[in-house]
């Protein structure tokens, strides 16, 4: 089987499926930016063939690589990249060579707000209204039904980042003045916890694995306040988000691929809203949060399913698994030795996060587990202290 992987390097940590794939003798065709020489060393055994491109935002130069790696090697079977940013970039060159996946309409209906929006209704699962925005009567229409706050984000696009909670008229001023120029998404505020249901779905579309990750950050507050992050991954999956998560994911037709499903659960009376579902694997670290949760290989398993359909694990939750965020310039209370003195027995990685991720995800990550919740907040509690 040959595999075209876009951007095998980046992120670092997702090197572990082009590694894991060619564990099953599966063939990986790399197209990247990056030099050959530049990429890591797992990667130089892993890729059979690595086509370097001046620039993976081109959309023509990936498929002049493309095209030279079929003509070399022959059909491809699947391309992927696990990575928001080149999703419409697989879902054209699927279409452009006729590789089995999500095609460009697909994919639009898992990219853009507006369009998911449409897809949750359709299953009746609980979501706040929202619209596009069109412009500025738009807007005030909107705020005027629903009244202040309102929460406005791009209609394509993950997180926090370009995003906008409107309380006044005044910040809807702001809003007209610094947003950059694409299209934008409102809806009501909620005032809720982040959190999700995950997992990989086999080749028939049925769900192989499953965790949920909840957020002690709202990812807004992250970005305006500058705060740390920290989310960890919960031993017990919510029925509710569970119950919902089964029938939006069937919904979607999601087939060997990884999923991200956001809710946010209102903190008045613990009602839970669908935010967004992504075709992906969460972001960060969260794919080395599940393997630390259970003591499996998920890197592995997915490759699995690509091979043979199969996900041999057998998963038991044995641990919370956080991710724990400091970032560059504050003033910590404790120093890494001190933290590492402390929990030893607790810290499964610890790590430097890419710069352009670190806005939201900090500098530097701690990726800790214990079997007990109470630990776990208490990691974070002393990780995150300021002096």
């Amino acid at each position: 089987m040959n595999f075209i992987y876009l951007s095998p390097h980046f992120p670092p940590n997702f090197c572990d499926f082009v590694v894991a794939l060619a564990n099953r003798g599966i063939q990986v065709l790399g197209i990247g930016d990056e030099d050959y020489h530049h990429l890591p060393p797992a990667l130089h055994g892993a890729l059979t063939d690595y086509f370097k491109v001046d620039s993976l935002d081109d959309y023509e130069q990936a498929h002049r690589a493309a095209a030279f790696l079929i003509y070399r090697h022959g059909r491809v079977s699947r391309v992927e990249s696990h990575n928001e940013h080149w999703m419409m970039h697989e879902a054209r060159l699927r279409e452009d060579f006729n590789i089995p996946g999500p095609g460009v309409d697909q994919t639009v209906k898992i990219k853009r707000k507006s369009e998911m929006k449409k897809i949750f209704r359709a299953c009746d699962a609980p979501i706040v209204d929202g619209e596009l925005i069109t412009g500025r009567e738009s807007l005030e229409r909107f705020v005027k039904k629903y009244r202040f706050p309102v929460f406005v984000k791009p209609d394509t696009g993950v997180g926090a980042v370009a995003a906008y909670k409107i309380e006044n008229q005044a910040d809807i001023e702001n809003f007209w003045q610094t947003k950059p120029p694409i299209d934008y998404f409102v809806e009501p505020f909620i005032d809720g916890e982040l959190m999700t249901f995950d997992g990989i779905c086999d080749q028939n579309g049925e769900i192989a694995f499953f965790s949920s990750l909840r957020s002690v950050n709202g990812a807004f507050d992250l970005v305006a306040y500058n705060e740390d992050l920290s989310f960890y991954l919960v031993r017990d999956i919510p029925a509710d988000a569970e119950k919902i998560g089964r029938k939006i994911v069937k919904e979607f037709d999601i087939r060997a691929k990884f999923f991200h499903l956001e809710f946010l659960r209102q903190k008045s009376d613990g009602r839970l809203f669908v935010l967004e579902m992504n075709c992906r694997p969460p972001g960060g670290y969260t794919v080395d949060l599940m393997n630390f949760s259970a003591d499996i290989n998920v890197y592995q398993e997915w490759a699995n399913i690509i091979a043979e359909n199969r996900f041999s694990a057998q998963v038991e939750r044995k641990y919370f698994a956080a991710h724990i965020a400091r970032k560059f310039g504050k003033n910590y209370q404790h120093s890494l030795d001190e933290i590492f003195n402390r929990y030893s027995n607790n810290i499964a990685m610890h790590t430097q996060v890419p710069l352009v991720f670190s806005e939201v995800m900090g500098n530097e990550a701690f990726i800790v587990r214990s079997p007990d919740e109470k630990d776990i907040f208490e990691m974070i509690e002393f990780i995150q202290k300021k002096a």
